[in-house]
């Protein structure tokens, strides 16, 4: 967005005095409904349209601003549907950052794919749509390189990462923090990053951590002892769990460059995992079966049955059953090569078991170096930013141009 505001400063005073930028936030299984709270910091957008405004939003447009003849909806990440349903009803062009699979390719103005491999997935007569750009978060992470270094401490650096919403918070705060104790009595030596997601904060995962407020924390030892800022850097602070165990909270998002320093990631399912294969940061991904009642965290179609107040208990676990009996892989990085990349570890886990296979893998240099390599293998080339937003300065210029004619 950044590079996107300067160059629209540098179009012609015709083009540039009409332009704003909105975003518009769309329903998504995963949210917390807080993502317009976060988006409203960066100061990029005109407006911002929360995600439970949007089907009203849909059917009358112009009760929440004045939408211009002219416009351009650009996909950049959730469900592809939905941008596709908003151009059509603003009769916008619509563009499309296709990350992985470019799903409505005829809808779409133009394509800007993060590999070639993208390209050549689409219909012959539709590659011509096609510019790829690279990869995206790629771009963020390098340009994110200065934000949040870690402490000068030796040893290895472990990243936890428990989830974003409730519903894998509620499991992954007591599981992680014990894991966390477990892996610490077997490497001493080992440090332990948690960055917050921009969705919670320290005062939900301290509710997590408590047995008198999360029911599942009942089922583990380990929990929050206190939460202390550093001596030295008073904008970090250190988790203590009971056992003693230390934890550095990164608080400042993204968290990229902290990640990027650490050895393994120990992480739930989710759109971390893309996070982590964009960094080629070596992980294993974690989801324990055994609070199945709890687990409607899924996508989809699937993830809305989940939550159905009457239905939600009986449901989730069907659902959750079904799921993970799929044959399919769960991690984006599994996911996109088809094979599998990094560990996937379903069903009913133990914090002790996991901390051995983390203890392992931090023994062995040579895989984790693998790991790596495989990841890095799976992304796109950088300058993506550069290339996507000349694609969207080119057709908004088109479209300026074609309506000064008429």
């Amino acid at each position: 967005m950044e590079r996107l505001h300067s160059k629209l400063l540098m179009q012609p005073k015709a083009i540039d005095s009409k332009i704003c930028i909105r975003l518009v936030l769309v329903p998504c299984p995963n949210a917390t409904g807080n993502e317009h709270k976060v988006a409203n910091q960066w100061h990029y957008f005109e407006s911002i349209s929360p995600a439970k405004h949007f089907w009203t939003l849909l059917v009358n447009p112009h009760k929440y601003s004045y939408w211009p003849k002219k416009g351009l909806v650009i996909f950049l990440g959730g469900d592809q549907f939905w941008s596709v349903l908003l151009s059509a009803r603003l009769r916008y062009l619509h563009l499309t950052y296709a990350e992985w699979i470019a799903r409505w390719p005829f809808w779409n103005n133009r394509i800007a794919a993060m590999s070639e491999k993208i390209k050549q997935s689409l219909p012959k007569h539709l590659r011509k749509r096609c510019t790829v750009v690279g990869d995206l978060m790629a771009d963020l992470t390098s340009q994110a390189k200065d934000i949040n270094p870690l402490p000068n401490k030796q040893g290895e650096w472990v990243a936890l990462l428990p989830g974003s919403k409730k519903a894998k918070l509620c499991v992954g705060i007591p599981f992680f923090l014990e894991l966390a104790d477990e892996l610490s009595k077997l490497l001493p030596s080992c440090n332990f990053l948690l960055p917050i997601a921009p969705t919670t904060n320290i005062q939900e995962l301290e509710t997590f951590s408590n047995s008198r407020k999360n029911p599942i924390a009942n089922n583990y030892q380990s929990g929050i002892k206190k939460i202390i800022s550093l001596k030295n850097d008073q904008s970090l602070k250190v988790m203590i769990t009971k056992a003693g165990t230390e934890i550095t909270l990164i608080e400042e998002h993204p968290a990229h460059n902290a990640l990027s320093q650490c050895d393994l990631a120990l992480t739930t399912v989710g759109a971390n995992t893309a996070e982590l294969g964009a960094l080629a940061v070596p992980m294993i991904v974690i989801i324990p079966t055994q609070h199945l009642n709890v687990m409607q965290a899924w996508d989809g179609f699937l993830g809305i049955i989940g939550r159905l107040p009457i239905l939600k208990w009986f449901i989730g676990i069907l659902i959750s059953f079904w799921r993970l009996r799929k044959k399919g892989y769960m991690a984006w990085p599994n996911i996109s090569a088809n094979r599998l990349i990094v560990p996937e570890r379903i069903g009913t886990l133990y914090p002790k078991d996991l901390a051995q296979e983390a203890f392992d893998w931090l023994q062995s240099p040579n895989r984790l170096e693998g790991q790596k390599e495989d990841l890095r293998s799976l992304r796109g080339q950088p300058g993506a930013t550069k290339r996507m937003t000349k694609e969207i300065i080119n057709l908004i210029s088109k479209e300026f141009l074609s309506s000064s004619d008429e």
